[in-house]
């Protein structure tokens, strides 16, 4: 195993500095903070954008002159807007500090139209990951809670829908998580409170890379999202090659955490799996992905995603026959297997493509 003192996501992330988000503030936390009306009140004001006014809380000016002195009431602010041919929309957002982050809004046309966002949770990221454009950034900085929050709140406003039950979240975006656990779950708890957006921790996917201590922390806190990896080879020696965490958590490593996280009632693991011609497309990666997999194969998703072309990666697409191909291959040999076609790749917004920060 390679020391891991001497990797850069065993450090913790650089962090903004400044007064504290107002929406990462619970109501205990406004009270201590000496709130002049009703802590309750004013959390809920704060987090439910279907009671707004124009685009802002509706605190009343006594309210909003103290809030502003003790916090950051600012959201991150919508720069650019790219609409996709297909319906989706990738969205820039500046911080306080100027930093930009990316999120994409997707809508999905089924019997009871829902919209999923694609979060980030970072400004760039520390994993190194040779596939992805936000790997090539290295890291800025941690994003705080209330901008996690704020991305979500930013997106509502702007493009809707009106309420959280209408909402699904994939922290597949810029950065990595677990590398932002404390923010991140702090973040989920407010989304998560009765109080607030009420979203059901069912509604939201965690994404990691593969930090096995992060993943066995989130095992234990709640609310609990659901958790996807992405895996993306089938050998040490691959994966070691393309993601520098396997040299750390290696992929015999990475079963056992899966093995103990313990599933609950109703929870599946979600695996992704980046298609990358001639890397990792053979048949023998089939066979090694199903024999690793094991007893997850048949009832948790493997979505095979055809790698999303950019300029900061050599790797290319593979053919659409060998992508069926492949997934034939896992198809023969029991998995639950669906082909992710990413939406907004047309205008840089597909999964691996998100790059921004200054």
């Amino acid at each position: 195993m390679t020391d891991t003192r001497a990797i850069p996501w065993d450090r913790p992330a650089p962090e903004q500095e400044g007064p504290p988000s107002a929406w990462s503030l619970f109501q205990e936390d406004l009270e201590a903070l000496g709130c002049p009306g009703s802590a309750q009140e004013t959390f809920k004001r704060l987090h439910r954008p279907w009671t707004w006014k124009d685009g802002a809380p509706d605190l009343g000016s006594s309210i909003r002159r103290w809030l502003e002195s003790v916090a950051d009431l600012r959201l991150p602010a919508i720069v650019e807007r790219q609409p996709s041919l297909d319906g989706s929309t990738k969205l820039a957002l500046e911080l306080a500090d100027g930093r930009r982050i990316e999120a994409v809004h997707m809508p999905r046309k089924v019997r009871n139209p829902r919209v999923t966002y694609c979060l980030s949770s970072q400004v760039g990221c520390a994993m190194g990951c040779t596939f992805c454009a936000t790997g090539s950034m290295g890291i800025l900085r941690n994003l705080q809670a209330g901008e996690i929050l704020g991305q979500v709140l930013a997106l509502m406003v702007e493009l809707g829908p009106d309420r959280g039950h209408e909402l699904t979240l994939v922290f597949m975006g810029m950065g990595e998580p677990l590398h932002n656990l404390d923010h991140l779950h702090r973040a989920i708890r407010l989304m998560c409170h009765p109080a607030g957006l009420g979203l059901g921790k069912g509604r939201i996917t965690v994404s990691t890379s593969g930090l096995v201590g992060g993943i066995e922390k989130l095992s234990k806190l709640e609310p609990r999202p659901l958790l996807a990896l992405s895996l993306n080879a089938t050998t040490d020696e691959a994966r070691s090659r393309t993601m520098p965490v396997n040299r750390v958590w290696n992929l015999a490593r990475l079963r056992q955490a899966l093995d103990d996280w313990g599933l609950k009632r109703g929870e599946k693991f979600c695996f992704e799996y980046v298609l990358l011609a001639g890397e990792n497309d053979t048949e023998a990666d089939a066979v090694r992905l199903a024999n690793w997999l094991g007893d997850l194969r048949h009832a948790h998703n493997l979505n095979l995603i055809p790698m999303n072309e950019h300029g900061a990666s050599d790797f290319r697409q593979p053919t659409d026959d060998r992508v069926q191909q492949f997934s034939d291959w896992l198809r023969a040999r029991g998995c639950f297997v669906t082909v992710r076609h990413s939406r907004g790749s047309d205008v840089q917004g597909a999964c691996g493509q998100l790059a921004k920060g200054k």
